[in-house]
């Protein structure tokens, strides 16, 4: 291409994205200006209404929205009826001083069984998103009063701790409108801070300013290791997975192309296993006409829009837990008339999704003497993102039925592999036992500190030229290990071939579609 036509055609380029970016902040600004008006809810485009039969719920919760005050009390009645199945607690407040209640529901609330996995379900991240902020109300409600009914309730309550945070954002759900399908108004916290865009980003350094809300979810999600979660929206119907976000490009905002995790045939299942327990998402309808459409109900995130500073990604790559965004509602903040429609298309999705913690690989990592060796790293092969074990030695891993190897490492231990199968019916108990590293010194223990363990006897260790090789390349994480609390922010590689200006235009003609269609 001849260096003029070259700079013609980035000139026009150039001009297209900065007239799109003015024509989407101007139509941002008059969608702000609609925030206090009642916008209608049209049921004959929303997929949610394919199935107009109404669920009666047996409960005592009221199919309304409740208040923080009224939520705060639902929530402690909880506890103190089923305190052999329920523990309440807060993670923090809100920027205007509102509690982060979570509630736990476990056979063992008070006292976590070790080998047992944590799942968790954050509703309401958006405050003007609220339809999620009441399905887990009734989620909780239905998980107490069905544990003696129901089967898989009793089996997923005697296994697993489930942990509820209804509202992550009560601040901007109390300035928020019933009956509000669209606009900003409640969507950010108080100091004005979009929630879902306030996590540290592996693609992109997020220079947004911590806000309360997310520390708390940060200190949270630190403090218990949580296997599979998913965050609750509204807007739209479709379950979203990682990444939300792909590396910095100039045309990224045009792009359709996904940004796929080590993980994706996981992460497609878990997006799957509630679209299809999901009375319509599985469709893939439409919210309107011209609107996108998704194949079986889901999406990558980065593939329907890309954004910096997601939730999900956060929890994926700096703690290893497998977490994904649920869309449920096209109206953002629906007539509380509307929620006995919403809890019968997602009941039964919201329950089966959490029972999928129970499928891949579990165990402990020990040392030889069966002594639990705390954040250990653990990582499959070929997917570079890992998980560590907690201070029990536990580990998890959700995946899919096949042949794999786990790769372990730990400061002063000996690396190792394992090989193992993963069948569809049961997960894999693997126990690893890792061997010390008599080449790599421990530093000594702080003065006044001993420790309570017995004496232990040397391991002999045959000296080899694998073994001398594995001493002199010592790391505590195995090769190509992606994640940790220690991730730094834009860390991902930059992958050039996924972006070139081929692509650009490739997809240019169908993201201006998409675009212009959204204007309705």
């Amino acid at each position: 291409m001849k260096p003029a036509v070259w700079y013609l055609t980035m000139i026009i380029v150039g001009f297209f994205y900065i007239y799109v970016t003015a024509i989407q902040y101007i139509k941002g600004q008059e969608t702000g200006a609609a925030d206090g008006l009642q916008q209608t809810y049209v049921h004959q485009y929303d997929p949610q209404y394919y199935d107009e039969r109404l669920f009666e719920s047996n409960g005592s919760l009221d199919f309304t929205y409740h208040n923080h005050k009224e939520m705060t009390s639902f929530l402690r009645s909880v506890a103190a009826t089923y305190p052999n199945l329920t523990a309440l607690y807060s993670i923090g407040k809100s920027a205007q001083g509102r509690d982060l209640w979570v509630l736990v529901l476990s056979s063992s609330p008070y006292r976590p069984i070790i080998g047992q996995p944590n799942v968790k379900y954050v509703g309401n991240m958006h405050g003007n998103e609220a339809v999620g902020r009441e399905m887990l109300l009734h989620l909780i409600e239905h998980l107490v009063t069905q544990y003696a009914q129901d089967a898989y309730v009793r089996w997923l309550l005697d296994n697993t701790r489930v942990h509820i945070l209804p509202s992550m954002n009560p601040d901007g759900f109390s300035v928020a409108k019933e009956g509000t399908c669209q606009g900003g108004q409640g969507r950010y916290n108080s100091q004005g801070f979009d929630l879902n865009r306030n996590f540290p980003d592996y693609f992109k350094t997020n220079n947004k300013n911590s806000q309360p809300e997310s520390e708390a979810v940060k200190l949270w999600i630190a403090r218990i290791q949580f296997v599979i979660s998913a965050n609750i929206h509204g807007g739209a119907l479709v379950a979203s997975y990682p990444f939300d976000n792909s590396p910095n490009t100039l045309f990224q905002q045009f792009y359709s192309n996904p940004s796929l995790t080590p993980d994706d045939d996981v992460f497609r299942h878990l997006a799957e296993t509630y679209s299809f327990n999901h009375a319509t998402m599985h469709l893939g309808l439409p919210c309107k006409p011209g609107a996108a459409a998704f194949s079986n109900g889901t999406t990558n995130g980065a593939q329907w829009y890309p954004l910096t500073g997601g939730m999900q990604d956060y929890n994926y790559v700096w703690h290893g837990c497998m977490d994904i965004t649920l869309e449920i509602s096209c109206c953002k903040y629906p007539r509380h008339t509307e929620l006995t429609k919403f809890w019968q298309q997602n009941k039964k999705a919201l329950v089966r999704y959490l029972g999928e913690v129970h499928r891949g690989v579990r165990g402990f990592v020990m040392d030889p003497y069966g002594q639990p060796i705390e954040d250990a790293s653990l990582k499959i092969s070929g997917r570079d993102v890992g998980f560590t074990s907690t201070k029990y030695g536990e580990y998890w891993r959700v995946l899919l039925p096949g042949q794999y190897k786990i790769e372990t490492y730990a400061e002063g231990y000996l690396p190792r592999q394992d090989e193992f199968y993963i069948e569809e019916s049961n997960p894999t108990l693997l126990n690893i036992t890792l061997f010390p590293d008599h080449d790599h010194v421990p530093s000594p223990s702080p003065t006044g500190v001993t420790n309570s363990a017995p004496p232990r006897r040397p391991i002999p260790v045959q000296a080899t030229a694998a073994s001398n090789t594995a001493r002199q390349d010592y790391r505590r994480r195995p090769p190509h290990f992606v994640g940790g609390p220690t991730t730094q922010e834009g860390s991902a590689p930059f992958q050039q071939s996924n972006y070139g200006v081929t692509n650009f235009f490739g997809s240019l003609s169908n993201r201006v579609t998409k675009f212009f269609s959204s204007f309705g």
